[in-house]
Formats: structure tokens, sequence, C-alpha cells
């Protein structure tokens, strides 16, 4: 498959603090590709550099063949790169409608589009629809709907993560980072919760990028490991090789090979 995105010998330094030593990934169209490691391992600061949130001291990143290295997050996001966080980025006060119809306002906003609102025939790009459809379009891809008068606050844990990554889908990614989609979620809930998310992601035609500490769901869901230590990558491989890597053993899962 073509290559979608494009990391090389990347480096970053906090002080004496190495969190990124000459890593490197090539990003396949279409792929799935689970990052695991201890927390400190340099898994938040990949991603963090490739959505222009941090800037590598060395390396490059490019996006379908497109340097993109020192460009800022917002235009970054713009150009298709899009991630959800941890911790959910919602408005607590605000109904989850209306969380929905904050983001797509956003990115119209940010696309010089802001007057769509004032506009009931309009259609939000990419979508070919109304914002307000646009809204329940994507709430019910991720089975939301039933919840869209409720304030964003009172949501459970798994309710707030499909929201928050619902929020992303608005900007229709090319490529969608998750940090840890199924952390805070019970074990009932983490394997239909990604399955949704992965659905949500292919429906678009969007390359998925996830971090986890959850190896269940890695094993079920990736179909590429990328194994930190130390700020390096110890083994880039399917997942139950990866995880049968004695380095991942030791310094991920914690089993002495």
């Amino acid at each position: 498959m073509a290559v979608i995105l494009d990391a090389q010998a990347l480096c970053k330094s906090f002080g004496a603090v190495t969190a990124a030593a000459d890593v490197s990934a090539a990003i396949e169209r279409d792929s799935v590709v689970g990052l695991i490691g201890t927390n400190g391992a340099g898994k938040t600061t990949f991603i963090n550099m490739i959505t222009g949130y941090l800037k590598p001291d060395r390396g490059a990143i490019r996006y379908e063949g497109r340097d993109i290295t020192r460009l800022p997050p917002r235009a970054i996001t713009r150009l298709g790169i899009c991630r959800s966080f941890q911790i959910p980025q919602l408005y607590g006060s605000l109904s989850v409608f209306d969380n929905m119809m904050v983001g797509i306002g956003i990115m119209l906003r940010n696309a010089g589009l802001a007057g769509y609102f004032s506009r009931r025939e309009a259609s939000v790009p990419g979508f070919g629809r109304p914002p307000r459809e646009v809204a329940e379009q994507l709430l019910g891809r991720f089975g939301l709907l039933e919840d869209r008068a409720r304030n964003a606050q009172v949501l459970p844990g798994g309710a707030r993560k499909l929201l928050d990554i619902a929020l992303t889908m608005v900007a229709k990614p090319r490529v969608l980072l998750l940090d840890e989609p199924t952390s805070g979620v019970s074990a009932e809930e983490k394997f239909g919760i990604m399955q949704m998310v992965l659905d949500a992601a292919r429906a678009e035609g969007a390359t998925v990028l996830f971090v986890e500490h959850d190896m269940e769901v890695v094993s079920r869901f990736a179909q590429r490991v990328l194994a930190f230590y130390d700020g390096r990558i110890i083994a880039d491989a399917a997942p139950q090789a990866a995880l049968a890597d004695p380095q991942v053993k030791r310094y991920v899962v914690g089993i002495r090979a």
C-alpha cells in the first residue's frame, strides 16, 4: 500500500531527557497501527510531533509527500491529520448535540465558512448536508443520538470518549490519531467502543494510529504495532510478532523473556 505518513529520524529532547531518538516509521494508507509502551516511552511525543504540538529537534515528517515538519497544529489539522486526547476535550456545560454543533462551527470558521450557520440550505463541505444533519449523522454513527439532549459532563466514560472522537470526525480526517481510546472504559465496553471507532474511521477512509496500554485491544484491532521504549522504537511488526519480541516482553509487557 502507498505510504500516507512518513516520519524520518525524529529526535526530541527536553533538557537531559531524550523523548525521541532517531524515530522512523512509514505509515501505510488505510492501515490501523497500535502504539505501545510504558509511560514516558515516547508514544505521545511521537503523536505530538506528527500533529505539530511539538517540533522535532531533528528529522522530518512528510504527509502525502509534503514536508509538514514545521507547520502549526491548525494547518496540519486542515490537511487532514486529526487527533483525540486521552482526557476528552468537551464542553461539559453543553448538550451532546450542542457540542457537535460547536465543533462543526469551529471547523467552518477555520475554513473561512462561518457564515454557513446563517444559511439553512447550505451544506457542510465534505458531507453535503446542513450542519444539524451532519451533527445527527455523526452522533448516530457513534451511537449517541439517544444522548443528544444530555449535558456532556454527565455522560459515562465510554460515551464521553465516543463524543470526543465524533468531534474529531467533523474535520473528515485522512489520518486519525487516538490517545488511549479505551482508557477509563469498562472491560465490557472496550471492544465495542473500539470497533465502533474503527468502523467510523473506515467509513471515512481514515488511516488510524492509536496509543493503547490494553494489550487485548492491541491484539484484536491493530494490524501493525510500534513498540516504544526510552524514546526509541524497539519493535515494528504485526501484533503477534511484536508482543512476542523479547524486548517488548521485558520493557513493555513486563514479562522477562
